[in-house]
């Protein structure tokens, strides 16, 4: 790999693909019918969203994949954050298509989806402490040290991952969000894995898949943005964490997760805070959760709430590269 050069090569041409694939899929998905519904007990300003084509996921997912096949440089990592990438994304998929095309619109049930999503964890945190960068040891932010976690590894990294990928898809409730933090949090990984190419050669293949990631994000918010043409669903939401998870796991930087990650950290603890409190006293913290749809509640516009955590998650990145 030619360093930089080709990480932002990986860049464009995910950013190009993703960009130019909205106009042909868009349509198709309009004429299949996949709208997305509205929770009548969300924000009463997301009703005319009612309709809009959801399972814009696939858009991503393709540009990560035909940017990595081009790109004319294969490794071990990169097929393997590829491969939970699309792992997540079939789940997310699923439900997605029992929901818009079968009409069932509780889609897959949640123990349905906690076992598909445990069945992939495992295989990661397996991978993850036999081909990963550090094995079972990670790395500890601002430390310039490591932790050897043992056989406390898988059942730990398997909680970080149903965690991690469930975290990026409550994430996903707001034009162009979920698509912006995850492109600010691949992109400021695959400044980091780059930057550590020198420690192992197995870091150049994280820097260009999360690079191939932050591209695709790119490309696909311009059809993602208030006033977004197409919704990723769950296909894309899951497949995101599934990336997110899997070069994170990889690297050994499970650790930087909450700090890179801080958004999605906050909107699950939202949800979390707002379950646990409610169940006890029958009162609510938030307005709404996940957080941004507190937000909203409180009379913020839509576009405020995506910038403020696009920014929040800007400032986390930097930290982020930083405690490294």
């Amino acid at each position: 790999m030619q360093g930089n050069g080709q990480i932002i090569r990986v860049i464009i041409v995910s950013f190009l693909i993703a960009l130019f694939l909205g106009p042909v899929v868009i349509p198709i998905l309009k004429r299949l019918k996949v709208g997305q519904s509205i929770r009548e007990e969300g924000p009463k300003s997301h009703y005319k969203k009612s309709g809009t084509p959801t399972m814009g996921g696939i858009i991503i997912i393709l540009a990560v994949i035909i940017s990595v096949f081009t790109s004319g440089y294969h490794t071990k990592e990169i097929w393997a954050v590829l491969f939970f990438m699309i792992a997540f994304g079939f789940i997310g998929f699923v439900d997605d298509y029992i929901k818009v095309v079968l009409k069932r619109n509780l889609g897959l049930k949640v123990y349905q989806k906690i076992i598909g999503q445990f069945i992939f964890a495992v295989m990661l945190a397996w991978y993850g402490s036999r081909y990963g960068v550090h094995g079972i040891k990670l790395v500890i932010p601002f430390a310039n040290a490591f932790i050897d976690l043992g056989v406390l590894y898988i059942p730990f990294v398997l909680f970080v991952v149903v965690g991690t990928v469930n975290s990026v898809n409550l994430t996903d409730g707001l034009d162009g969000l979920n698509t912006g933090v995850t492109m600010i949090v691949m992109a400021a990984f695959s400044l980091i894995a780059n930057s550590m190419v020198e420690v192992s050669p197995a870091f150049e293949g994280i820097a260009a898949i999360s690079a191939a990631v932050a591209g695709a994000c790119l490309g696909f918010l311009k059809h993602n943005a208030n006033p977004a043409k197409v919704f990723m669903g769950d296909t894309g939401s899951m497949a995101l964490g599934g990336a997110v998870s899997a070069v994170f796991v990889i690297s050994g930087m499970v650790l930087l997760i909450p700090i890179i990650g801080g958004i999605y950290f906050v909107e699950a603890l939202s949800v979390i805070i707002q379950v646990l409190h409610y169940k006890r006293t029958k009162k609510r913290v938030f307005k709404m959760a996940p957080l941004h749809h507190h937000f909203e509640m409180c009379g913020w516009k839509e576009t405020k709430v995506v910038s403020l955590f696009w920014i929040v998650t800007v400032i986390l990145a930097f930290i982020g590269i930083y405690s490294i």
